[in-house]
């Protein structure tokens, strides 16, 4: 076993390093609408009649319920702990990481940052034994692993996110289409991608808004896409599918091109909004540690 887990460790260090694990060992993933999950003493989420068992001890901090505290602890240590349950009804989380060709764009690239943001809300996932999918999509989904719980799959995680490869063209709504048919369960639903879709993602993320999970959509873009420094006559191919087009580089294209890409943006943004969705915008050459220990903890993804 202990061999197992170094095995583990070693992989996933390609991704994360062993300081930001630690501080992900701190935190757990919330569901905004739900607030349902395994443990009670965790999540406000108990339905009166609801059966539930045991499961494990954490210490007290202010504002937890003193319903919850476990008195016979204290007595014999003078300590406050609070006494967790397991609910018949687990978090699932399930994430979409996009590796379609142009995920491999950018310096650092888009592929990177996206298989550093997936390992690290993965094993939040893991570690606190929420229910786990990873969904690694291009034209559908290419790979998946499926139903995972606990530490003893972050080796599997791991290598899943380092043998994968950016490539081929994307058809994002098959890829949601098969994620909304298999999900179970109530959770979280985070989609990491640059959403640059020929065939747009409106009809795509419809399939995967509902009642039962909350949707975070989560957009990645490289420092060269954000701000291009391109000039003169160039030609241009798309990537994914091999399309062209011949255009000469102008301080007034490049503006435009802002303004477009700004647009877009906001339009993805004002989607998410008005269906209950969260929406972030990530820089490929921004700290994924950041976004995950700050932001993501400001927007209520993970507490």
């Amino acid at each position: 076993m202990a061999a197992k887990s170094r095995t583990s460790a070693r992989k996933l260090s390609e991704l994360l390093d062993a300081k930001f694990m630690a501080r992900l060992d701190g935190i757990d993933v919330l569901s905004r609408k739900i607030l349902q999950g395994k443990l009670q003493g965790e999540r406000r989420s108990k339905r009166r009649g609801q059966s539930v068992e045991f499961a494990d001890h954490r210490p007290y901090v202010v504002g937890d319920d003193l319903r919850f505290v476990d008195w016979n602890i204290y007595g014999r240590l003078n300590q406050l702990f609070l006494k967790l349950f397991l609910e018949e009804q687990d978090l699932t989380v399930h994430i979409l990481a996009d590796t379609s060709a142009s995920m491999s764009e950018g310096n650092p690239s888009k592929e990177l940052f996206t298989k550093k943001l997936t390992a690290a809300l993965g094993y939040v996932g893991l570690v606190n034994n929420n229910r786990l999918t990873i969904s690694l999509f291009a034209d559908g989904v290419r790979s998946q692993l499926s139903n995972m719980r606990g530490r003893q799959y972050l080796s599997q995680m791991a290598e899943l996110l380092l043998t994968a490869e950016s490539d081929g063209f994307s058809d994002f709504e098959k890829a949601c289409r098969d994620v909304a048919a298999g999900r179970i369960g109530t959770g979280v639903t985070i989609v990491i991608s640059d959403f640059l879709f020929k065939q747009g993602y409106e009809a795509a993320l419809r399939r995967l808004i509902g009642a039962r999970y909350d949707l975070y959509v989560i957009q990645v873009l490289s420092p060269q896409e954000i701000s291009p420094e391109l000039t003169g006559d160039l030609k241009l191919l798309d990537i994914e599918d091999m399309d062209a087009a011949e255009i000469t580089v102008s301080s007034a294209l490049i503006k435009y091109y802002k303004r477009n890409l700004a647009a877009y943006c906001n339009e993805l943004q004002d989607f998410c909004r008005h269906r209950d969705a969260a929406y972030v915008r990530a820089n490929s050459a921004d700290s994924v540690e950041a976004l995950v220990l700050n932001y993501l903890r400001r927007i209520q993804l993970l507490r």
